[in-house]
């Protein structure tokens, strides 16, 4: 079954580190990407640029509202996302606990829904 772990961070915190620090955070990512793919699990994986880059779209009464920025405004902001393909729920909550999100934000663990069912 495949699930997305959503990654919520604080996305000023980057900015934060020092150019070690980042160095740490992006080998620690890498390996964990590495795990995903030697257990098979791994589908697929993206960073989503800035908050200040989105764009919100709905409608009111019928008509289109486009907005600047996200729709929701929090302490953590949508980062990224990890989409695996492990056999159930404890197996993605256990990869979600490994990821490396967890030590800086937040990892939601969602189930798709396979819409060829």
């Amino acid at each position: 079954m495949q699930y997305l772990l959503m990654t919520y961070v604080n996305e000023g915190g980057w900015t934060q580190l020092t150019p070690a620090e980042q160095e740490q955070g992006v080998a620690s990512y890498r390996a964990y990407v590495e795990a995903l793919v030697k257990a098979n699990a791994f589908v697929g994986t993206n960073r989503l640029q800035r908050t200040s880059a989105a764009t919100t779209v709905r409608a009111v009464n019928g008509k289109t509202q486009v907005l600047d920025g996200p729709y929701a405004d929090s302490k953590e902001q949508l980062a990224g996302y990890f989409l695996i393909d492990v056999p159930d729920l404890d197996a993605a909550l256990a990869w979600a606990a490994r990821c490396p999100a967890t030590s800086h934000g937040v990892v939601e663990v969602r189930p798709i829904w396979d819409m060829t069912a």
